[in-house]
């Protein structure tokens, strides 16, 4: 058996997945992405009211809160043919942008950008000459010399004490770290500045869904009445919040995020060379106009693109059953036909089978790669390997001219292109993943202010309706339903597929971003994404601390809580907290 390098776990924050890997010399030949939670919250969902469905799988993360749960509601209203008030799809378009902005910036500095920033350097850094670079960057306020001052004595603090918390466990001093020291200081500051941040953004889920995480939704529309006299309904003061937050997080974008990863990329050229991998793209598609029915409308336009052509974009059909398909010949499930196979949604099966499948009695050093080695799925398209994600949705937004957001997704790259001295083929890299979130995080904020003076208007002329009770009642349904609720979420193209039989979920399938992208070889031995980007021009300078292979990974954000779920088959409890 060949040795790997093993880095178990390789997320910050979510951190069950195991990167295998072998060298050929000091390059990666091949990768191996492991899914090491089980999955079974489709069988949860067996027999329950559909109404509900939204509830439970919101619990499937708690990162990106509010996708499962709109997913869901989605499914169901498209299984019933149930429309929903303009309003609500205004509120919804809006708690899915604060989700990108939020989850978007939160990537960017709490989990991705210590891959390129070394925060012990920035102890050795000039304050007066890190105010001089971020006022040449940007007009954000925050960046006097005694500002920087003491976020650097801060970090000092850390560091002397031999506890340092939020940067723990970096490779610092790791000679792939290529920023100055003033650089690292003014990112270390942003990356605190951030956390204070989100608190505020994340304002806007609570205004219109009661919480944060997992606001609340409901099948129809939206739980909150608009009401300007109330004072617990949506009423003016809480427009006025939602006006601010918005301002708020498009001053952020445009003065910190976007000036921060063009001033890092800077330093890091050459890894638009590394790290795409598969050269498909998938994107379902999002933030309607109109309604979830009329593609045309979304900002996000439908479509894959395959071998890099964007010259043609291929139409994708979530109800075909020859488009959409989850295999498991390299992984922990068992198929009733035979695990040669791949099932759409609507067919798919989640019967767990670990030790027939491969799965090696643990502890143990590697996975059994020629067998099952994870338990996650692998999804396909037409037979295709896809990303999914920002990077997807911004090749379709810049090769789709007929798209919503065309002209300012290809100014906003060309343009960044430009900045930077690359070449259009650089998008295509890890470097290209991390600016394209960056990019789509601008185009998100801009439309959040139209969605938000569409709804001010609406409620000015009158409309303050937010639901619609005509499907409400399970007696007004057909006896046999299925629909595909889908949408954009912040990691790429998320899918809740649903069978209803007398009013009670029969079947529940969701294949989620991180599914596509991490998942593990298919029938035909054809690697995830993940897989083929850490084959794609990775080499480590020191295998004992592969940075290059967390900046890759990261680079897709992943977040495998969604992509793999616990669950006891006895039923019994999987964990007990105790609080005194």
């Amino acid at each position: 058996m060949t040795e790997r390098i093993v880095v178990d776990p390789i997320t910050r924050i979510e951190g069950h997945l195991r990167i295998e890997a072998e060298l050929d010399g000091g390059r990666i030949a091949s990768a191996y992405s492991s899914g090491t939670m089980v999955r079974g919250i489709e069988n949860i969902l067996r027999g329950r009211d559909p109404r509900d469905a939204w509830a439970y799988v919101q619990r499937i993360c708690g990162v990106c809160t509010l996708v499962h749960g709109l997913a869901a509601v989605r499914s169901v209203e498209d299984a019933l043919n149930y429309p929903i008030p303009p309003n609500a799809q205004l509120v919804r378009n809006l708690m899915i942008g604060a989700q990108y902005i939020h989850d978007h910036v939160m990537h960017f500095y709490h989990l991705h950008a210590l891959d390129w920033v070394d925060v012990v350097s920035a102890l050795s850094a000039d304050p007066k000459a890190t105010a001089d670079l971020a006022q040449s960057l940007s007009a954000w306020p925050m960046s006097s010399p005694g500002y920087f001052a003491e976020v650097q004595q801060r970090v000092k603090t850390f560091v002397e004490s031999g506890q340092l918390g939020i940067f723990a466990n970096g490779y610092w001093g790791h000679p792939g770290y290529k920023l100055p020291p003033e650089a690292n200081l003014m990112a270390v500051a942003h990356y605190l500045e951030a956390l204070a941040w989100q608190r505020e953004v994340a304002k806007l889920h609570t205004i219109f869904g009661g919480k944060n995480p997992h606001p609340n939704f409901v099948v129809g529309g939206l739980p909150s009445p608009i009401d300007l006299n109330s004072d617990s309904a949506i009423n003016s003061k809480k427009l006025s919040q939602v006006a601010e937050i918005i301002s708020n997080m498009r001053t952020f974008v445009s003065q910190v995020y976007l000036p921060d990863t063009l001033a890092i990329a800077s330093f890091y050229k050459d890894w638009g060379e590394r790290g795409e991998g598969l050269g498909n793209f998938l994107c379902y598609g999002d933030l309607p106009t109109t309604d979830l029915n009329d593609p045309s409308g979304f900002l996000f336009p439908r479509g894959a693109i395959l071998g890099r052509d964007l010259s043609t974009i291929h139409p994708v059909d979530l109800d075909a059953e020859g488009e959409i398909q989850e295999f498991v010949a390299h992984s922990w499930y068992d198929y009733k036909a035979g695990n040669d196979q791949g099932l759409h949604p609507y067919q798919g099966e989640t019967n767990l089978e670990y030790d027939k499948r491969g799965g090696p009695e643990p502890p143990y050093k590697q996975l059994n790669v020629e067998e099952g080695y994870s338990w996650l799925k692998s999804p396909r398209w037409k037979g295709h390997a896809v990303e999914v994600g920002p990077l997807a949705r911004m090749l379709l937004l810049y090769a789709d001219t007929s798209a919503q957001a065309h002209a300012q997704a290809k100014e906003l790259v060309d343009s960044t292109l430009s900045q930077l001295d690359l070449p259009v083929t650089a998008l295509y890299s890890t470097l290209g993943r991390t600016a394209a979130r960056t990019l789509e995080s601008q185009i998100v904020a801009d439309a959040m202010q139209g969605w938000y003076d569409a709804l001010v208007a609406n409620i000015r002329a009158g409309d303050t309706k937010t639901f619609n009770e005509a499907l409400w009642e399970p007696s007004s349904w057909p006896a046999e339903a299925r629909g595909a609720g889908f949408m954009e979420a912040p990691r790429g193209a998320l899918g809740h597929w649903i069978e209803i039989k007398n009013g009670r979920i029969s079947n529940y399938q969701a294949v989620v971003p991180s599914t596509w992208n991490a998942g593990p070889r298919d029938v035909e031995g054809v690697p995830g994404a993940y897989e083929a980007a850490l084959a794609d021009n990775t080499e480590l300078y020191d295998p004992a601390q592969p940075l290059e292979i967390l900046r890759t990974i990261h680079s897709f954000d992943p977040c495998i809580a969604c992509a793999v779920h616990l669950h006891d088959p006895d039923g019994g409890d999987s964990i007990t907290v105790r609080v005194v």
